[in-house]
């Protein structure tokens, strides 16, 4: 299994996405104005829901499975 992946399904890695995507949309909505700042907010939401309902969307670019528990798992 691929260590980028390994990292990403862990605990820690959820936790990082998770803070990583609550920093964009923050940055988004606070920091940056007009349509940029909602692109940024928008982009932010998909570490923060990969983060919370356990996927990683790089994963299959690794040739892992998009799966946090099948990671894992190692299948």
């Amino acid at each position: 299994m691929n260590p980028f992946c390994t990292f990403m399904a862990s605990t820690t890695g959820r936790i990082a996405r998770v803070v990583a995507g609550i920093v964009f949309v923050a940055l988004g909505l606070l920091v940056l104005k007009g349509t940029a700042g909602t692109v940024v907010a928008v982009v932010g939401l998909v570490p923060l829901a990969a983060g919370r309902f356990d996927f990683c969307v790089f994963a299959p670019l690794f040739g892992c499975p998009l799966s946090g528990p099948k990671i894992r798992a190692g299948k």
